[in-house]
């Protein structure tokens, strides 16, 4: 089964500071046909201003990612993490008992970026942040494991969600395949560049959900960056 979820489909807002469109629901004013997959509950298309942000606030019991599209992001929480993240690069946030943390652009052009939301498989665990680098090179033409709870995933920050965060670069006409069981979901998206999924074609920053698939075919139709979960 697959689901489209179009720009124009998706709830979000616009508060000036934030530009937000919502891949899942996050409050009523949702798109109840846009339904979690698994322990894959959010995923949000931010855009924040120059010199604004996400001001010190509170989560737990969440595995939170963030794939920086473009600029950078300052990153603190009462933890003691600190970090600057630039385009390509992710961290991931365990949220576990409890972690305030702030999300700020420093730059003085719009920062993009998603927002990657999974339940954990256990509550109250430590909380942790940590941040690495994956050059689009090393992308290219291939998915690369970026965050995984799974176990044999050694190079990818580690979550402690059964889901693994992947990205990849395409040329035009470049197509590879992921193999997966139905028990699964999987959801991608588009950073840059039309991709074709299974026969379905996205524009950049569509979304399309995946379930009862044992084969995802990823094909470009332009030079593509693109970003995809397969979640448990």
């Amino acid at each position: 089964m697959l689901q489209l979820r179009t720009q124009d489909s998706l709830s979000g807002g616009d508060y000036q500071w934030l530009k937000t469109k919502h891949h899942f629901p996050v409050d009523e004013q949702g798109n109840p046909a846009h339904e979690q997959l698994g322990c894959l509950v959010v995923w949000n298309d931010d855009e924040i201003a120059p010199h604004t942000g996400f001001a010190m606030h509170r989560h737990r019991d969440m595995e939170i990612i963030t794939y920086v599209r473009e600029g950078t992001v300052r990153h603190e929480d009462d933890s003691g993490g600190r970090g600057e993240i630039t385009a390509g690069n992710v961290q991931a946030i365990s949220a576990g008992r409890g972690i305030r943390h702030s999300e700020y652009n420093p730059g003085d052009d719009t920062l993009k970026i998603f927002q990657i939301w999974l339940l954990p498989r256990l509550q109250g665990i430590d909380p942790r942040w940590a941040t690495k680098p994956f050059p689009k090179e090393d992308r290219a033409g291939n998915l690369v494991t970026l965050a995984s709870g799974i176990e044999e995933d050694h190079n990818a920050l580690p979550i402690a969600a059964d889901a693994r965060v992947l990205g990849a670069t395409l040329k035009v006409g470049h197509r590879i395949d992921y193999r997966t069981s139905k028990a699964r979901y999987g959801y991608l998206v588009s950073t840059r560049g039309g991709v074709i999924v299974n026969g379905q074609r996205l524009k950049p920053r569509d979304g399309i959900a995946i379930k009862d698939e044992t084969l995802i075919s990823i094909e470009a139709a332009d030079d593509a960056e693109i970003v995809f979960v397969d979640a448990g």
